[in-house]
C-alpha cells in the first residue's frame, strides 16, 4: 500500500492499494491457476470516517472490504475462470519451423 505520511489531520492515509487476485482449479491431478494484479486508488476526505493503519489481520480485512467495494469482483472471477478453462482445454498452439530452436514439446493431455 502507498500512504501519505499525514493528510487532513490523519497519519498514514492510504491512497493506493496494490492487489493480487488468484483463482485455481484442480483437474486430472494438475492444478491450473490464474492471477490478476492491479492497483486501486482511494481519496480520504477530511471529516469522513477514518480507519487508522495497523499491521493486523483486522486491518487487512478492512482493506479487502475497500477493494471488494471498488472492484467488480464478479467480472474478475469470470476472467480468471475463463483463463483457467483455456489452460485446461487449449485453443492455441505454438508452431515452429524445423530450423528453429528450441524443439517444440508436444502438449500434454
Amino acid at each position: 500500500m502507498n500512504a501519505h505520511i499525514q493528510a487532513d489531520g490523519q497519519d498514514n492515509v492510504i491512497y493506493t492499494v496494490h492487489y493480487r487476485y488468484t483463482g485455481s482449479e484442480e483437474s486430472g491431478g494438475k492444478t491450473y491457476s490464474s492471477t490478476m494484479i492491479g492497483t486501486q486508488s482511494y481519496t480520504y476526505v477530511a471529516g469522513t470516517p477514518f480507519t487508522p493503519y495497523a499491521d493486523t489481520e483486522a486491518f487487512e480485512a478492512v482493506v479487502i472490504g475497500w477493494l471488494e467495494g471498488s472492484l467488480d469482483v464478479t467480472v474478475m472471477q469470470a476472467g480468471i475462470a475463463a483463463t483457467i478453462a483455456t489452460e485446461m482445454t487449449p485453443v492455441n498452439e505454438d508452431l515452429y519451423f524445423t530450423w528453429m530452436n528450441p524443439t517444440p514439446t508436444p502438449p500434454t493431455k
